[in-house]
């Protein structure tokens, strides 16, 4: 999604009638939808489909403020970026990596994902309501896959319930995937807490960065590596689903694109 930003100013602290109004945030304006239903749900008969704000995420904890919203990432982009990612020269194959999805929500990331050699996938929901449709999704592929002869082999498919902040990194290399699921104050709080577990492990993790929003700030970490940068346009099918579901919101557009971005940890000190 691409956004216009509305502003207000502050007024006078001394006149209640003109107290300092708080900035409005697009995220704040964007109305929960459950249609229209995406070509990926009409065909899997998954439900991954609409828009979830954050309002209605809130589970009581601290980071709920900083959660953005849920919406389903274009099977078209989580393709072509992992693909974009295979030309990075990862040290390990793929069929070695975890594919770890941090904001999981409904899932789709993981759906999709399941179907390209990884290792494994796993996500990681913070919001009770959003991991049961997760694990109820994992189910219904799960099984129509192995009703399938011809269906792709599934990667192993594990969700869980709790803050991304919380999970221990995987042991194995890992692909971190982000659709911009929460803002800078919980990036800046993972960032230091990647670089803290490879303090006493040696570890490989990259970073899928969708909507990369806050970017900016994994490219100025020292021991962070920007591998890529660049517009991902969806596939036809996904733009055109985007255009429907976000013609429900006032504050937003569809570009047809999504801002992405490839990171490496590097440790610091790293030859850019």
């Amino acid at each position: 999604m691409s956004s216009k930003t509305p502003s207000k100013k502050s007024s006078d602290p001394k006149d209640p009638s003109k107290a300092p109004v708080i900035p409005i945030r697009p995220r704040d304006l964007l109305k929960s939808t459950s249609t229209p239903i995406h070509p990926f749900d009409q065909v899997h008969g998954t439900d991954t489909s609409g828009l979830v704000p954050a309002r209605d995420l809130v589970t009581g904890h601290p980071n709920d403020e900083h959660v953005t919203a849920y919406y389903g990432v274009a099977p078209s982009i989580l393709r072509a970026l992992v693909e974009q990612w295979s030309t990075t020269s990862p040290p390990h194959p793929i069929t070695d990596y975890t594919f770890l999805d941090l904001g999981a929500g409904k899932g789709r990331a993981l759906l999709l994902a399941s179907e390209l050699a990884f290792r494994q996938v796993l996500g990681v929901e913070l919001n009770p309501a959003m991991a049961a449709i997760a694990r109820a999704n994992v189910d219904l592929w799960q099984q129509s896959h192995a009703q399938d002869p011809t269906a792709p082999v599934l990667a192993p498919i594990h969700i869980v319930l709790d803050d991304a902040l919380n999970v221990e990194l995987p042991s194995t290399p890992t692909l971190v995937f982000l659709f911009h699921p929460f803002e800078d104050p919980v990036v800046k709080a993972l960032l230091r807490r990647i670089e803290q577990a490879f303090t006493y492990r040696p570890g490989t993790l990259d970073i899928l960065y969708v909507n990369a929003e806050h970017g900016a700030l994994l490219s100025r970490h020292p021991a962070f590596r920007l591998l890529w940068q660049g517009a991902v346009p969806m596939s036809p099918e996904d733009h055109a689903a985007d255009l429907e579901a976000i013609a429900q919101q006032q504050e937003y557009g569809s570009t047809g694109d999504e801002l992405c971005a490839i990171y490496r940890y590097a440790g610091r000190g790293h030859n850019s």
